[in-house]
């Protein structure tokens, strides 16, 4: 009689950034509407729970409307991974998750997402984030994953509106 053994090879998370005691927010860059003329503004910050604190006020004068946070490493390959997964705690409001696969990129690769006021792991397919900039999708393939140098969120509802966002974690799997 032969007996046959299948394993099944589990690939470990891949961790982008966690919010924890040690962390520090220097490698985090706030961008708001204010480079084009606008009045939205933000803030970034580790709470006393060492979360990553995304804060502000979006405004739609002079043209403006959007907020958002950027984090900036070393390219990574994530050729082997298809999911991105963010532990967060929103406000109820829509934000955009936006990656590059090169820093120097004009465009990004987004996907939005609704929060709840409960804590949270938003799932994003990898390859269902698609090819954006200043708003307009781009006739591009969406992302593949295999180059990874910036993550960030955004907010831009078209409204004026306060916002908060608790980041805990962004790994992909």
């Amino acid at each position: 009689m032969k007996v046959l053994f299948i394993f099944f090879v589990m690939l470990s998370p891949f961790l982008i950034y966690d919010f924890n005691s040690k962390s520090t927010i220097e490698d985090w860059k706030i961008v708001d509407d204010v480079v084009m003329g606008g009045n939205s503004s933000s803030k970034f910050y580790i709470d006393s729970n060492a979360h990553g604190v995304f804060k502000g006020s979006v405004s739609t004068e002079n043209n403006g409307g959007f907020c958002s946070i950027q984090h900036f490493f070393e390219s990574v390959n994530l050729d082997k991974y298809k999911v991105f997964c963010i532990r967060l705690k929103g406000d109820g409001k829509k934000y955009q998750f936006r990656v590059k696969s090169k820093r120097s990129n004009s465009y990004s690769f987004i996907f939005e997402f609704q929060t709840t006021t409960d804590w949270q792991t938003i799932e994003i397919p990898l390859n269902q984030m698609y090819a954006s900039f200043r708003g307009r999708t781009l006739n591009l393939p969406n992302y593949d994953g295999h180059s990874l140098e910036e993550v960030a969120f955004l907010i831009s509802n078209k409204q004026n509106e306060d916002f908060i966002l608790l980041i805990d974690k962004i790994e992909v799997k």
